[in-house]
């Protein structure tokens, strides 16, 4: 479980963004530029740099069986403590202030 745990940086909307890209070979194509080549090549790259992303993301090597695992692990982790909070609530050991 540490492994999916480890940060990563944010993904930001604009990484994955593929409509701009998209647009400018469009416009190279309707212009007929020898440009478009350059447009696929920067298209191909943002391909792969997602596909990296996306294997990099924590938690991609869990399979579903073992993400339910988790799942159910956290919340009995949940329902534990809050089994608990109730618990020393009812002890009225705490005085809390009503807001």
């Amino acid at each position: 479980m540490a492994a999916a745990e480890t940060k990563a940086s944010p993904i930001k909307l604009e990484d994955c963004s593929f409509l701009p890209v998209l647009h400018d070979i469009i416009k190279c194509m309707d212009k007929d530029s020898q440009e478009v080549h350059q447009e696929l090549n920067k298209l191909k790259t943002k391909l792969q740099d997602t596909r990296d992303l996306v294997s990099s993301m924590p938690g991609i090597d869990v399979n579903p069986e073992q993400q339910q695992q988790q799942l159910q692990s956290l919340r009995d982790q949940v329902r534990t403590k809050n089994e608990l909070l109730q618990k020393y609530k009812s002890l009225c050991m705490f005085d809390i202030p009503k807001a």
